[in-house]
């Protein structure tokens, strides 16, 4: 189809430089578009509105779109801008619990709370991170695979396990393929048993350690921004989920609830005990949808990032 004189809509500015592919903006300045409307524009430093300079000094018209359109794309992007604008990225906590928020009952078992239709839903979210996280003491108990395998996808995320003492055993599922995994400790202990698992092709990586001696949790927001993750899936147990939760860091969490009560078990996340109700974690509701049976909430940490999303019903 000829295109000349058309108008192009963009979720992000057109990018100037040469990256993985050509420059967008030269791209779109020969097709011969005579309009082109932005929905946001690029903070990485070598676009920081080049792209659309580019454009507008080869004629073309260039309109910023309204601000229910930015927010749109900019939650589309929203690892991408967190990485750039906060140095970090993105971090999404999934769980999957009961109406008392139990992941398992008290001797562990927790397969399965919620049903097929979530659980397929989850691995729609595995699926555009860019790095899963899990922590080791989730590794020993389930033994998950962490992959993405309900929906069809050509990529796998890299999959990330902190494991302060290198405990992650040698036949475990994670560090089979499809799909790369990394193992971060707080410390190098045991110099044979990260030589067996290089030799296998799994990476350990050393960041510092925490008060308690396990890896520290910005540490670890870190080096995902020096791997550059944009959005990280974290599917883990009540230990890191709380570490990540105090250190202020998950800025999403996305909930699978059963219309259950199961009563003493285990919690969603360690948490310390609170006074008062203005020592309390808060989240905004962005989304709920139901999926079979289940009910799947979205939320988001209040902090100002809610304001900028749109608020959905299903």
């Amino acid at each position: 189809h000829d295109v000349r004189g058309a108008t192009a809509w963009v979720t992000l500015e057109p990018c100037a430089h040469h990256g993985r592919t050509p420059p967008c903006a030269d791209a779109l300045v020969d097709a011969g578009l005579s309009r082109v409307v932005v929905a946001v524009a690029d903070p990485f430093p070598r676009v920081a509105g080049q792209g659309i300079g580019r454009l507008r000094a080869a004629g073309i018209a260039v309109d910023l779109a309204d601000a229910d359109l930015a927010a749109r794309a900019r939650e589309i992007n929203i690892g991408f801008f967190s990485r750039f604008e906060r140095g970090r990225p993105w971090v999404r906590l999934k769980v999957a619990c009961s109406l008392d928020g139990r992941t398992a009952l008290a001797n562990g078992v927790s397969q399965w709370i919620t049903g097929p239709e979530a659980r397929l839903d989850g691995h729609r979210w595995r699926k555009r991170a860019s790095v899963i996280l899990t922590g080791i003491g989730t590794v020993l108990a389930d033994d998950p695979r962490l992959d993405v395998r309900l929906v069809e996808s050509h990529l796998q995320p890299l999959r990330m396990v902190l494991d302060s003492h290198l405990r992650v055993p040698d036949d475990a599922r994670i560090l089979q393929a499809p799909g790369r995994c990394e193992v971060v400790t707080s410390s190098l202990p045991d110099s044979s048993r990260s030589r067996a698992l290089f030799d296998r092709g799994i990476s350990v990586l050393a960041v510092d350690p925490g008060m308690d001696g396990r890896p520290s949790m910005a540490a670890v927001a870190s080096l995902l921004a020096q791997r550059q993750a944009n959005e990280v899936h974290v599917e883990a147990g009540a230990v890191l989920n709380g570490a990540l939760l105090r250190a202020g860091l998950v800025d999403e969490l996305l909930v699978y609830q059963a219309p259950m009560l199961v009563g003493p078990g285990i919690p969603l996340a360690d948490l310390p005990v609170s006074t008062e109700l203005q020592e309390a974690l808060r989240f905004a509701i962005v989304e709920t949808v139901t999926m079979g049976s289940d009910l799947r909430l979205r939320l988001f940490r209040l902090d100002g990032h809610v304001d900028s999303c749109q608020r959905r019903t299903t």
